[in-house]
């Protein structure tokens, strides 16, 4: 069985890295997905590719892994610079602004 331990990224739906912070150890599916001739939904009956462990760091991860006989691959994400502007958001709306303001 082989799993994969990555870090979670910010969703689409958010601005800020809250809740971003976790490790998570996931299966990887073995055998593809069927369609159901009747109703036309995707399934298999591997059970493990709905797993989906959560961790604080890599480290407990691996741990668990190791523990459980479970071999597993580490993916290492890069992580994005953090756009801060000297003076932020309220320089928009600066009373000593230079020059005049356009959108």
């Amino acid at each position: 069985m082989l799993a994969r331990i990555f870090k979670t990224g910010k969703t689409a739906m958010q601005s800020g890295t809250a809740r971003a912070e976790h490790w998570v150890l996931e299966f990887d599916s073995s055998e593809s997905k069927k369609i159901d001739p009747l109703m036309g939904w995707t399934g298999s009956n591997n059970t493990q590719s709905q797993v989906k462990l959560i961790f604080e760091n890599k480290d407990e991860a691996a741990a668990y892994a190791e523990k459980h006989g479970i071999n597993y691959t580490v993916i290492e994400s890069q992580r994005r610079k953090a756009i801060v502007r000297k003076n932020g958001y309220g320089e928009n709306f600066a009373t000593n602004r230079k020059t005049t303001w356009t959108h």
